[in-house]
């Protein structure tokens, strides 16, 4: 059984509060990086870092898991190397996850 979940004043000002340094953070450093001029290796680095990200979440997992969640990676993998779209193999991922799961 799960416990329940109280939303008191002071949990919902940490969340808001939460959100709003997050925003500052991404905001204030897209300002930043339009302001100076940055060299063609940092951007590099910046266009890639997302998948790094990514890959630094999902490989120990991977690592720990089984058939269901290998084949799932594969089909992810596959996804991003066809459309080069992150977001798409995320969710393709998911979905052959819970498909691979399932049978």
């Amino acid at each position: 059984m799960l416990p329940e979940l109280h939303l008191t004043p002071a949990v919902v000002a940490v969340i808001l509060g939460m959100s709003a340094v997050t925003y500052i953070t991404k905001a204030g450093g897209l300002w930043l990086l339009s302001r100076i001029e940055v060299p063609e290796y940092a951007e590099a680095g910046l266009a890639v870092l997302p998948g790094a990200i990514i890959v630094s979440i999902v490989g120990p997992e991977l690592a720990r898991a089984g058939p269901p969640e290998w084949g799932a990676g594969a089909v992810a993998l596959l996804v991003a190397w066809r459309t080069e779209n992150v977001l798409l193999a995320l969710v393709s991922g998911v979905a052959a996850v819970l498909l691979f799961r399932g049978v």
